[in-house]
């Protein structure tokens, strides 16, 4: 049985998926040739990450395809509902990649914390002819230990930010509309633990008491920070969107910057993504990265192990 992996898969996935018999292709299909392709070598089972799209029109001309399957959390680049009434397997792998998301959004939180996103774009340019301007310059940072930080969204990846979050000594608040209370071990290296037990609150007052916003749902109708948003925070909030782009009205964030409501935020995702506009790649106030959340060694091994279990079991 052939497995096409068409944004890749991890070594140790198809590793796991060639010794349970099955062969997998990893060349990258161009989307309009997918369907042919898919036919033509008896595809049964597609893998995708966010690049490829599986809408109605290659689940209904692929009659021989088993499953779809998506390396990472949202599948909103697959039309679920369709393949499954279809009889067509969906899988994902939502907790593969939690941690990976959670160590970047503070990989940017600690950078917009001490202007690293601008030191190490200035140093490398004006450093030995104006060092002590720039120390100076970015000599007012703050640190995150006792700060708030506010998470929206408190699946998965959002209680893996909230245990890094709980490590850097942070106090956690947090809003879910589906969940009213999580439980959260902090594991340490020698066996270790602490137990959180965290209640959401509402929304509005995530946004009141938070220093620092990380938002983890996933793409919805409307934006989840508009200005209406901006205005109840903080003023000098820090902010990040590892999510998906569009639940941050990027217009809205922009003017949050500009007035010092923001005092810096981080991207991950965009609206316009693989586009994202000029005025945002260019901002001061941004730190930013393209739409690598996921993007870990460690993440894509779990990625890769986690789709060849659910394969095997399935198709056996």
């Amino acid at each position: 049985m052939k497995v096409l992996a068409n944004d890749g898969i991890s070594q140790s996935g198809i590793e796991a998926l060639e010794k349970a018999g099955y062969e997998v292709i990893t060349t990258t299909v161009a989307q309009e040739q997918l369907i042919n392709y898919i036919n033509e070598n008896d595809i049964a089972v597609l893998l995708v990450r966010s690049a490829t799209k599986v809408r109605k029109d290659i689940i209904d001309a692929c009659p021989n395809l088993k499953i779809i399957g998506r390396g990472g959390v949202g599948m909103d680049n697959i039309d679920v509902e369709y393949a499954r009434e279809k009889g067509v397997k969906v899988i994902n792998t939502p907790a593969a990649s939690s941690h990976s998301v959670a160590e970047l959004v503070f990989g940017h939180f600690y950078s917009l914390a001490r202007f690293l996103h601008h030191a190490n774009r200035e140093m490398p340019l004006e450093g030995d002819s104006k060092f002590k301007v720039l120390k100076k310059a970015y000599a007012k940072g703050i640190e995150l230990k006792g700060k708030t930080i506010g998470i929206l969204g408190f699946g998965r990846i959002g209680q893996a930010t909230a245990k890094v979050a709980l490590g850097a000594g942070m106090k956690v608040v947090a809003f879910d509309p589906f969940l009213d209370e999580a439980s959260l071990d902090l594991e340490f290296f020698d066996g270790q633990k602490v137990h959180f037990d965290i209640k959401t609150i509402s929304k509005e007052e995530v946004l009141k008491q938070s220093d620092f916003i990380s938002l983890h749902v996933p793409a919805q109708k409307d934006y989840v920070i508009d200005t209406k948003e901006f205005e109840i925070m903080k003023d000098g909030v820090f902010i990040a969107n590892a999510a998906r782009g569009g639940v941050v009205n990027e217009v809205a964030l922009v003017k949050a910057i500009e007035s010092g409501k923001v005092a810096g935020a981080a991207l991950d995702v965009f609206e316009k993504e693989p586009s994202p506009e000029i005025q945002l790649l260019m901002n001061p106030g941004l730190s930013l990265t393209p739409h690598t959340g996921a993007a870990t060694n460690e993440a894509q091994d779990r990625i890769g192990v986690e789709l060849a279990t659910q394969i095997v079991s399935i198709l056996g």
